[in-house]
């Protein structure tokens, strides 16, 4: 049998046709399961990555509260000047609902966001401030 295949093959210099075809086929299956797969992780790391975004500017949302006593007045900005200069300003559009007792910080990550509305609330992924 070997022997047959190995004439075949110094006899024959290309692929057949149906060899191509089912390759092609092979490689449209492995797509048709991989980018979905891809698309599905991508949203979760996005998601992820928001509230992690949000968890880690709290400590300096609350240096704020504790030394100036209420949450007015605060911009992201001014917390990256005064408490954190790591703070990347385009991963927290808005900081809304300002008072002298809670606020709403919200992150994006790709398409995903997430919020902290209030200093005893939860952070929600995929709501807006």
């Amino acid at each position: 049998m070997l022997d047959t295949l190995r004439k075949r093959l110094r006899s024959e210099k290309g692929f057949t046709l149906i060899e191509l075809l089912v390759v092609m086929i092979i490689l449209a299956i492995l797509t048709a399961i991989a980018i979905p797969s891809y698309l599905s992780f991508k949203d979760r790391a996005n998601k992820s990555a928001a509230g992690a975004d949000v968890r880690s500017i709290i400590p300096s949302v609350e240096s704020y509260f504790s030394d100036t006593g209420s949450y007015t007045g605060m911009t992201i900005a001014g917390l990256k000047a005064s408490y954190d200069q790591a703070i990347n300003l385009s991963t927290y559009p808005t900081v809304n609902n300002l008072s002298d007792s809670t606020y709403c910080v919200e992150a994006v990550s790709g398409n995903q966001f997430a919020r902290k509305n209030g200093p005893s609330a939860q952070i929600e992924i995929g709501v807006h401030c």
